[in-house]
């Protein structure tokens, strides 16, 4: 009798035991669900959140990007229409354009109306805009005209071809001309048309470029001396001060490097000079030319804009174009493809615009895109008017843009 009482005490305590079990897997199963529904709330309602900052996001990067991207229709905005012929020979400057032939230099408006003219009579016309001033010179022949929205300031012959021209944020304008007896000549000119200059190049080289200082302080050239077994570029800094009664212009330095290069176009950023080879950016820090390591495999266009850089290169033939902005740190802010054919580059009171592709892009000195259009005619050139409006000179005539 014991042992059966063992065994019947045995069956219920194991009747006791699973009904426990039971119980006990039947509570983990409800605790895992309700942390499992936890859970899921709490990754739904995450999920919620983010997807509400992300439309606010994108519906004010949509705000922000309105109007970009716009196909214009170049015929239907502000200004004339003409043949290609004569489009070619008009460059966007203060409030309208200036025309350019070999008889002429005249500045219309934007209605195609003249304002006021000058006869000339050069070969080879070549017209240059640097801000609020232009100048207009006969390429290898013997003569150049500077004017502003005013009025022709003067014309003035030259003793030797001119090859090149300059002019400062003050009106001063640099004369690059060659010679039969030395590399070249540089003469200098103040906004009267007074010469106040002129350095002969015997042993630097020929000529290739200058530029001013922001306040027409500094003047600088490069040149290239082929005479030797290689190559060797200089760049010679002279002071331009101001007297009683004229200005002196002076040697302040002279800079070369070891490199095989030829500096092809200079420019001042404030006080500091940047030189640039095909592929290289070289400034003049403590006293010394350096190349900044930048890697630009083949520099297109330079333009200095509210003391950044902005510069045109592509890595190689058949590769995307470019470009890069260097502010006044030498830190890259800006550096992205913008297309396969760069036609012209403008640049205003803080503003860049590039045509390429048939693509206009509008660019603020940090770099942000503030305008993009698509246009439907082969642009010639373009500038930035009175009031950073944008001026094209496209195939069909002059237009406007906004």
């Amino acid at each position: 009798m014991d042992k059966k009482v063992k065994i019947e005490n045995n069956k219920v305590n194991n009747n006791i035991d699973k009904t426990a079990t039971k119980e006990n897997n039947g509570s983990i199963s409800q605790s895992v669900i309700r942390q499992g529904l936890t859970i899921v709330v709490m990754i739904f309602a995450t999920l919620l959140i983010v997807s509400i900052a992300l439309i606010f996001v994108v519906s004010k990067k949509i705000e922000s990007m309105s109007g970009a991207d716009a196909q214009i229709k170049l015929s239907a905005q502000g200004g004339f229409s003409c043949e290609y012929s004569e489009a070619q020979k008009l460059y966007p400057y203060g409030d309208g354009v200036i025309k350019v032939t070999s008889e002429r230099i005249a500045y219309l408006n934007l209605s195609g109306s003249e304002i006021f003219s000058q006869s000339i009579s050069y070969q080879n016309p070549q017209c240059v805009t640097f801000g609020e001033y232009v100048a207009v010179f006969d390429r290898d022949g013997y003569s150049f005209t500077v004017l502003d929205k005013d009025g022709v300031w003067y014309s003035k012959p030259t003793s030797n071809p001119v090859k090149a021209v300059q002019m400062s944020d003050n009106g001063f304008i640099a004369v690059i001309s060659g010679s039969d007896e030395s590399y070249g000549e540089v003469s200098i000119y103040d906004r009267s048309g007074s010469q106040i200059a002129v350095w002969t190049s015997y042993n630097s080289g020929f000529p290739v470029c200058c530029a001013f200082n922001s306040d027409s302080s500094l003047f600088a050239v490069s040149t290239i001396n082929t005479s030797g077994a290689v190559i060797v570029p200089f760049v010679r800094v002279f002071s331009i001060t101001k007297t009683n009664k004229d200005y002196e212009v002076n040697d302040n330095a002279v800079y070369t490097t070891d490199d095989n290069v030829i500096f092809a176009s200079i420019c001042y950023v404030g006080n500091k000079l940047c030189c640039f080879s095909s592929n290289a950016l070289y400034e003049v820090k403590d006293n010394n030319l350096s190349r900044m390591n930048f890697d630009f495999s083949a520099i297109g266009y330079v333009k200095e804009v509210g003391n950044n850089l902005f510069i045109t290169y592509s890595d190689g033939v058949s590769q995307l174009n470019k470009l890069a902005i260097i502010n006044s740190s030498d830190s890259v802010i800006y550096n992205s493809n913008v297309g396969a054919n760069i036609i012209c580059v403008a640049q205003g009171e803080g503003y860049y615009a590039i045509n390429v592709d048939r693509r206009v892009f509008v660019y603020n000195t940090s770099g942000v895109i503030t305008n993009d259009y698509s246009v439907d005619e082969d642009i010639i050139r373009m500038n930035f008017l009175s009031g950073n409006k944008l001026c094209i000179v496209s195939t069909g005539g002059v237009h406007t843009i906004n």
